[in-house]
């Protein structure tokens, strides 16, 4: 399949993406991921592997356009669930940098 990642064209295949992974250790996962084989790897590796380009060259969207157009999953970080939020008062503030309470 060709596809366009920075500006340039490359033709990839499922198993030659396969094939350039086999032996890589995958990365900590901080963002999306693609999954080949039973590996989660992260998005901006795989695009280095396959494009041996800089991983500032290229977004990690043009990167898991390729791979879902290949047949490959890419999952996004799994959100842990609701955000922390204050209620952002002044007395809670105060209560976390010790201050005495009122």
């Amino acid at each position: 399949m060709r596809c366009v990642i920075a500006r340039f064209p490359f033709e990839l295949t499922k198993t030659g993406v396969q094939d350039s992974m086999s032996g890589v250790k995958p990365e900590e996962i901080t963002g999306e991921s693609v999954v080949i084989g039973r590996r989660a790897y992260p998005v901006k590796q795989v695009g280095q592997v396959i494009t041996r380009q800089d991983r500032r060259d290229f977004t990690a969207r043009e990167v898991v356009l390729a791979m879902t157009k290949l047949g490959f999953t890419c999952r996004d970080l799994p959100r842990s669930g609701t955000p922390d939020r204050g209620t952002g008062s002044l007395r809670d503030a105060s209560a976390v940098l010790g201050a005495p309470a009122a």
